[in-house]
């Protein structure tokens, strides 16, 4: 009788990781770049020490991720240069110093705001033990803990990283835009009819195709809109799902 071992199959192999995506890698240290910027000249020129002192700090941890995003640039041969301040960065700080850090402060709530949203949708969206993914998560939960402390210097409260305001919103646009639109088209109707007027038969259908453009129309945008408020309650059902992971 012969005994014959087993055979031991081998798992297949990993698939590749795919490259890292250096462009996002430097558009966020170009903003987390800025944002330190900004809050280095916030901390020279606030007035409240309380305040000025939150700004110093954020602005320290504002270059921890600055070098984050530089030290996974050079890791992938991609050496950052010099930092220069986007124009964008220099009108602001020109603001800043002209009407003071309160006329700054709902544009840098906006900007923490948006970092979370991105950095959150960059950590689902890369693979697992890709470069930059474990990052974005950390820097997604900093980003938020600056957003409520310029929430709370601000007097907007929490969680502005999700705050959208839209139901009502969508629809008036919807059928602001329907509205406009509806009204040229029977305006140009009652050109064509006045043009021809001699023709009672073309001015009768020229309204009867009006009334059915205006009713196929507003069905249409009212379509849109509850469309539009689905898409905008599923990202917001996200974005709260998101946040447990942080």
């Amino acid at each position: 009788m012969t005994l014959t071992s087993p055979e031991i199959t081998s798992a297949p192999p990993a698939a590749p990781l795919p490259p890292p995506d250096l462009e996002a890698f430097a558009h966020h240290w170009q903003d987390e770049a800025d944002a330190a910027f900004l809050y280095h000249l916030l901390s020279k020129v606030e007035r409240d020490p309380r305040k000025r002192d939150l700004y110093a700090r954020l602005s320290h941890v504002e270059d921890r991720h600055t070098k984050i995003w530089g030290d996974l640039l050079a890791a992938n041969g991609r050496p950052v240069g010099p930092f220069r301040p986007t124009l964008r960065a220099r009108a602001m700080a020109l603001l800043g110093k002209t009407l003071g850090p309160r006329a700054l402060l709902p544009l840098l709530l906006v900007e923490e705001g948006r970092e979370v949203r991105a950095y959150l949708e960059m950590h689902r969206a890369t693979p697992a033990g890709t470069a930059g993914q474990s990052e974005a998560l950390v820097l997604a939960r900093e980003s938020a803990e600056h957003a409520t402390t310029l929430g709370d210097i601000a007097n907007r409260g929490t969680e502005p990283w999700h705050r959208i305001e839209a139901g009502g919103f969508l629809r008036n646009v919807i059928y602001g835009f329907n509205d406009g639109l509806t009204a040229n088209f029977g305006l140009v109707a009652g050109v064509i009819g006045a043009t021809v007027a001699a023709q009672h038969q073309a001015i009768v259908v020229a309204g009867v195709a009006g009334l059915i453009a205006d009713a196929l129309s507003m069905g249409a945008s009212g379509f849109l809109a509850a469309k539009s408020e689905q898409e905008v309650y599923t990202h917001e059902i996200a974005m709260e799902r998101a946040e447990i992971e942080l």
